[in-house]
């Protein structure tokens, strides 16, 4: 017998008592910020989507600061509080989002609940990342173009709450899952930096004086052009890749190229950062970039390296605006790229290919490892937060 079904036996041999939040919590919206009350330094505080994109599930520190004349009208948390999401724009992020069990006193948005309660921080923590408290709360939404659950409607929420130190062996437990995905995320954002190292200094040519490199213009190497699909073309599933202006890879049942390609988002936030390699066939929205190198003499996936190191730092220093918001095609035809000999080409991308491999293959390396330790995380999460009710009533509640 584990030591957690030890402490069930012992302490609640007849089932585990369920509560309302209502029942044990107190439950407040933070306070008002405005754009002037931001500053470089003053008082820590969340406001309007860090609590999905900046904190994780214990964070403990933060990035954000407002001035003293908006924190003393503000609302705080304090240790051991926790702050849920309470308005969004998608569903997803108004119900699943959970952050802060800090040491440090924290000034919070109105988009956020402030929960105050008297139970195991990190065990209330882990039951908000649950399936069964999405479940739940997602049932409390309402609204189309901002999402909202009320502090009020999350009182109604049911969660079992066991004796504490059941509570405690549940989070030590839940700990080591976390920490070890901690760590393999910390070893990734370290190899990715070796990586990026690493290609930075091999296309790096004036470092070398025995390889003879010849610079040209990519529009005398590739052929160069844009898609002609909509976002709302595409199918949850479809028989080819659909390269828009994002990281995600959509589906169509159509494809408009057959070949092997560079794509590269035209506008958006992902201007200069976002690249795509593809063999075969494939469609492409009407505002990304497709680049078929078409020089016998420059292998496409060097060229595809070469330009994930260099063309964001190309198209700010060229661009007319402090930030590029769109790529124009001069340009492209302009960028200029270095061609050493084939089998240069040859040893730089057998490196980087290694590399791109452990860093960014879902299917092997680190990121299917981590992806690998967050469903067995959440396998057991789910499994160690199912307790059987104390008296039916609760269960019939549960259900």
């Amino acid at each position: 017998m584990s030591k957690i079904e030890e402490l069930i036996s012992e302490l609640c041999p007849d089932g585990v008592e369920y509560k309302t939040l209502g029942d044990f919590a107190t439950i407040t919206r933070g306070g008002n910020f405005q754009k002037k009350d931001f500053t470089e330094m003053g008082v820590p505080c969340i406001h309007y989507g860090q609590i999905y994109t900046r904190y994780g599930l214990f964070a403990d520190q933060t990035i954000t600061y407002i001035n003293k004349e908006a924190a003393s009208k503000s609302k705080y948390a304090y240790q051991n509080d926790i702050i849920m999401a309470v308005t969004s724009e998608n569903v997803e992020d108004v119900c699943k989002s959970v952050a802060w069990l800090g040491s440090d006193d924290i000034a919070v948005s109105g988009h956020t609940a402030i929960i105050k309660h008297n139970q195991n921080p990190k065990y209330l923590s882990y039951y908000f990342h649950s399936n069964m408290f999405f479940s739940q709360k997602v049932k409390l939404a309402h609204g189309t173009k901002v999402i909202e659950v009320t502090p009020n409607k999350l009182k109604n929420i049911i969660i079992p709450l066991p004796p504490l130190p059941v509570q405690q062996e549940i989070v030590r437990i839940l700990d080591n899952f976390t920490e070890l995905t901690a760590e393999l995320t910390a070893e990734l954002t370290a190899r990715k930096q070796q990586y990026e190292y690493y290609r930075d200094l091999l296309f790096n040519f004036d470092r070398v004086s025995d390889i003879e490199v010849k610079w040209v213009i990519l529009s005398e190497i590739a052929d160069i052009g844009t898609g002609s699909s909509n976002t709302n073309e595409e199918l949850e599933i479809g028989n080819y890749p659909f390269f828009v202006r994002s990281q995600e890879v959509r589906q169509k049942n159509t494809f408009e190229f057959d070949e092997t390609a560079i794509i590269t988002s035209g506008d958006g936030v992902g201007v200069g950062k976002i690249f795509h390699y593809i063999e075969g066939k494939y469609a492409l929205h009407q505002r990304a970039y497709r680049i078929h190198i078409s020089n016998e003499y420059v292998l496409p996936r060097y060229y595809f390296y070469y330009m994930k190191s260099v063309f964001l730092k190309y198209i700010e220093k060229n661009s007319f605006h402090s930030s590029v918001t769109s790529i124009r095609r001069p340009m492209l035809n302009n960028f200029p790229v270095p061609i050493p000999p084939i089998e240069e080409q040859e040893r730089i991308v057998s490196i980087l290919d290694r590399f791109d491999t452990l860093t960014n293959d879902l299917t092997s390396g680190l990121p299917a490892e981590i992806e690998a330790r967050r469903k067995q995380y959440e396998y057991y999460r789910d499994k160690l937060l199912t307790f059987p009710a104390k008296g039916e009533e609760m269960k019939e509640a549960n259900a």
